[in-house]
């Protein structure tokens, strides 16, 4: 009986023993969880830092509380007093809502948590807030539970509509980026690096079409006067200048007066050709659209668009057609579909901008959409937006215009699109490359600026020879090999981009070119050389026959002639001209004269190059030119050359139609005798088969 005594009392002091111990643990289990408020009595010891912390949170509070847009000048006291007590919900909840409202969204979680374990009571909305910042985290999963869970456990929260719709929006964002992030687009997405990216804040690229030029914003410290935004601080935005060179963005350049100010300037839109600049300015707290044109290497004095275009409420992107002609731009005036809506203007017959239509409710919601691109090829409008199918703040999506209609906006696809805001999207013409802003811890700065390359959809996964033999015979392990991507279908257009000249000087030339669709005989668009490089940037898109002349005063027009069948790729020409002077002996090709076929009768599409040769003999009253006609090799000599000849006279009489004095004009038809290029191939057959005029005396 002793021994068995002796053996409870063992077994009770165990027992007593694991009981302590679990007791201790759980003690300090609780211990680390408890919440500890800032006061003399937690803090009996250190008094001074008290004070100090205290302080600290008080000048933090005096931030928190002018709004959101003062948050991130709160953190910086809230984490020094974080640091004395790292214990206090309120402060942690407080932090973790001012990351949640800046660039470094996702250091908002650890506060979070710890806020929700140290107090779950700590805020109404600490499972919203968890919420938003699994979200941005692409937990999914975790941030539905955490949405749901503040629908529980707020009461009353239908009768805050906004807030009850917001929430069901978000958790459907989260239901979206599960869905488009378990399909991703192939794509690199690379930095510009730091020739263009600095240590602030980068963002709204433009680029031209041919990607030679980038325009952006930028909040560095060389901005114009120095000046600081006191709200935000960081200093004022200035916009800044990079060209390509042997494929690197050349080191970016502040681009000065009179665009930039003293105050915010921001890059907002560029035309393909990249001589008209949309600048945003914010004088009076309306925020409109101005537009500056480069003439030269100088840029004009911004000027305001008309009221069609700017409002008192705020106009905040815009983007130009290839033909300069149509203007798509965001505004948040009254009577539109969401807040801020994209409207469309186009010019009239005095090159004034006509009334704004909403351009409606396919592309636009009851949220906002902002960052409206559209791309050279006239028809694939590029726009984020906060409604259609999004996984979070603003995402880039894209319509295409067709049939008379756009079609539904597709999500461009993650990792391009994130559950945080992408916006101020461009695309360069062939389609391949797009360029945006983002905020990455990896980057240079703040915000940096990085280039999508598309990829294209992959091939189907194949077996390898020595896989198929193997299965043959043993169990079914196999290497999936993957074949070569697939690359992207490229935007439908011909980009024509190269310098324009005087043929004896070389010196460059601001000329006019005129683009006509010669089916309609209709002059699309009209654009003008730069003046000190010559440099002319035109985008055709594809399915046009169009009709081009260069034009100068002093000078023969120089045409081409570009049949692009609606089918075809994108393909970058380079064409130098040079436009000679009317001087006795000079001529050129009339690339624009079509006759039908083996006749001499001018066909339609003739007409403006036609109306062109007319104008030159009328503003030049004493100029006499020959009009001669030719030949490919094929089919009798003589055949040919009656052909020729009586081209070259369908070409007179239409002139002395006009008015033109039969004295200044004569014809002669050379068959096949003066040929510019081979017979041997259709090519070259076609360059020979052409009319031509010859200044014969001015």
């Amino acid at each position: 009986m002793k021994n068995n005594k002796s053996s409870v009392s063992i077994r009770i002091c165990n027992l007593q023993f694991v009981n302590l111990i679990i007791l201790i643990f759980f003690s300090t289990s609780f211990s680390v969880a408890q919440n500890v408020e800032f006061t003399k009595d937690n803090f009996k010891d250190q008094k001074d830092k008290l004070k100090e912390a205290k302080s600290n949170i008080d000048k933090g509070n005096g931030f928190y509380d002018q709004g959101v847009i003062y948050y991130k000048q709160a953190i910086e006291p809230y984490l020094l007093a974080n640091k004395f007590n790292p214990e206090n919900a309120l402060l942690n909840y407080k932090i973790g809502n001012c990351y949640l409202n800046s660039n470094s969204k996702l250091k908002a979680i650890p506060f979070l948590e710890k806020a929700y374990k140290l107090n779950p009571k700590v805020d109404a909305q600490i499972h919203y807030a968890l919420g938003k910042a699994y979200h941005l985290d692409m937990q999914w999963d975790k941030a539905v539970d955490e949405y749901k869970t503040f629908q529980s456990v707020t009461p009353n929260l239908k009768d805050n509509k906004a807030l009850y719709e917001e929430v069901i929006k978000k958790i459907q964002e989260c239901y979206d980026g599960k869905t488009l992030v378990s399909k991703p687009v192939r794509v690199f997405i690379d930095n510009v690096g730091d020739a263009i990216n600095s240590q602030y804040s980068d963002y709204g690229p433009l680029i031209s079409a041919d990607e030679s030029e980038m325009f952006f914003t930028s909040r560095r410290a060389s901005t114009t006067g120095g000046g600081m935004d006191e709200v935000l601080n960081e200093y004022f935005e200035d916009i800044y200048r990079s060209t390509k060179v042997n494929g690197k963005w050349t080191q970016a350049q502040n681009i000065g007066a009179p665009i930039n100010t003293k105050r915010h300037d921001a890059a907002m839109g560029l035309s393909p050709d990249g001589q008209t600049m949309f600048i945003y300015y914010d004088e009076k707290g309306d925020g409109n659209i101005f537009q500056s044109t480069l003439t030269g290497t100088a840029w004009s004095k911004p000027e305001r668009l008309n009221k069609n275009i700017n409002t008192d409420a705020h106009e905040t992107s815009a983007s130009l057609s290839s033909d300069g002609k149509t203007l798509y731009f965001v505004s948040n005036r009254l009577g539109g579909i969401g807040g801020r809506d994209i409207y469309v203007s186009t010019k009239d017959d005095k090159g004034k901008w006509g009334k704004a239509v909403n351009i409606g409710p396919t592309i636009n919601t009851q949220y906002d959409e902002e960052g409206v691109f559209i791309h050279p090829d006239g028809k694939t409008l590029y726009f984020s937006s906060k409604g259609h199918n999004t996984m979070g703040g603003y995402d880039i999506f894209k319509s295409v215009f067709e049939n008379g209609n756009w079609q539904e906006p597709e999500n461009i696809g993650y990792p391009i699109n994130t559950p945080d805001d992408d916006v101020f999207f461009v695309m360069a013409a062939n389609g391949k490359h797009g360029y945006y802003s983002s905020f990455n811890t990896n980057g240079f700065g703040e915000k940096d600026i990085y280039m999508v390359t598309f990829l294209g959809p992959e091939k189907q996964m194949v077996l390898n020879n020595e896989d198929n033999l193997l299965a043959s015979v043993a169990a079914p392990v196999k290497e999936e090999v993957m074949a070569a991507a697939i690359q992207i279908k490229e935007a439908q257009l011909i980009l024509l981009k190269g310098i324009i000249t005087d043929e004896v000087t070389k010196l460059p030339l601001d000329a006019t070119i005129e683009i006509v669709d010669n089916t309609r005989n209709e002059v699309i668009a009209s654009f003008i050389s730069n003046s000190s490089t010559g440099k002319y940037l035109v985008s055709l898109p594809a399915g046009k026959n169009y009709g081009i002349a260069v034009k100068k005063d002093g000078y023969l027009f120089h045409s081409e002639n570009f049949v692009i069948p609606s089918t075809a790729n994108y393909e970058e020409v380079k064409k130098d001209i040079a436009l000679k002077s009317l001087s006795a002996g000079n001529k050129i090709v009339l690339n624009n004269i079509f006759f039908d076929f083996d006749k001499a009768t001018l066909r339609p599409e003739s007409t403006n190059e036609l109306q062109r040769l007319v104008k030159l003999m009328k503003d030049n009253s004493s100029l006499k030119i020959e009009i001669s006609g030719h030949t490919d090799s094929k089919g009798p000599k003589d055949y040919n050359l009656g052909l020729s000849e009586n081209r070259a006279k369908a070409v007179v009489d239409y002139l002395v139609k006009e008015g033109i004095k039969v004295s200044r004009l004569s014809f002669k038809g050379y068959g096949e005798t003066q040929p510019v290029a081979t017979n041997d191939t259709e090519e070259g057959r076609q360059l020979n088969r052409r009319t031509e005029i010859k200044i014969i005396s001015k």
